[in-house]
């Protein structure tokens, strides 16, 4: 469905879990990725797209706009978006959370001028942000393996049910296009918008991708960890924290994980011709 596509472009930026996930512990890659050649070609087609497109897009909206203007943007689709959180704490049987999030988007729609300020914040009214792979997560479904889509980019099993519930029943922007038709397609101007909002703020976090020996990996484990703080609300079990970063089994060496990271830096600044972005060939 045509419509769906800028929808589905908005959650396929490579680079937006990497400013959330920059102060997290270094941990054991994974070994539970079923999916794992799959995901790896469609990391490799995301991330051709994005430097064709995307980003070439989001870099000329930062040289035209200034850091007041994008915050102000910025706060106006995470203030349009809040329906989604309110009916998935709803859905989450969470009715105080509901409420505190159905304020903070009356008091920026109204006294924030239609949510391109943020009066909320300085009320001190918190900002929370859920969805309905969060719901599923706390209804008991289990995580699944981990997906990276095309055009989509890193989701689970369970998180990839989000994409059409939230955007058709609960995303005001999804919904405006669907209800709109103009003659040449400006009904789908707020989600492109959205879409080169997100990147503009992934740019800043690149170095962080940058340095990794895998981007894959880091981009995989990141995006789970993230997702775990938000199904704990910001604070997820120590167990959990372990458990996630390997540091119960027998065979895990920090040191010797940290040893490889700083061997691939040396080898890169050996090579600085080579594109840091390229993930290592896959080992038999």
């Amino acid at each position: 469905m045509p419509s769906a596509l800028p929808s589905l472009l908005k959650r396929g930026l490579p680079l937006i879990a990497i400013a959330l996930l920059a102060g997290c512990a270094i941990a054991k890659p994974r070994t539970d990725d079923p999916y794992e050649k799959f995901n790896r070609d469609m990391y490799t087609f995301n991330d051709k797209v994005d430097k064709a497109v995307i980003r070439p897009v989001a870099v000329g909206y930062r040289k035209i706009t200034n850091p007041p203007v994008r915050r102000s943007v910025s706060d106006f689709f995470t203030n349009i978006r809040m329906p989604i959180t309110v009916a998935n704490d709803l859905l989450q049987a969470r009715p105080v959370q509901a409420a505190q999030s159905s304020g903070r988007f009356l008091i920026n729609l109204t006294l924030g001028i239609g949510g391109f300020f943020d009066p909320a914040s300085q009320l001190g009214i918190p900002l929370d942000e859920t969805d309905f792979g969060i719901t599923l997560a706390r209804w008991g479904m289990p995580e699944g393996g981990y997906l990276v889509l095309p055009l989509i980019g890193p989701t689970t099993v369970r998180d990839v049910w989000r994409l059409p519930v939230d955007s058709y029943f609960f995303d005001p922007l999804s919904y405006y296009s669907r209800n709109h038709s103009y003659k040449y397609g400006q009904e789908y101007i707020p989600e492109a918008v959205y879409l080169v909002t997100l990147r503009s703020r992934g740019i800043d976090a690149e170095s962080f991708l940058n340095s990794a020996y895998d981007p894959y990996a880091f981009m995989r484990d990141a995006y789970r960890q993230q997702r775990l703080y938000q199904l704990y609300d910001g604070n997820p079990p120590t167990e959990i924290i372990e458990q996630m970063q390997g540091l119960k089994e027998k065979n895990f060496n920090p040191d010797e994980l940290l040893e490889e990271q700083q061997n691939w830096e040396n080898k890169q600044q050996q090579q600085p011709t080579q594109n840091p972005q390229q993930p290592p060939p896959k080992k038999d």
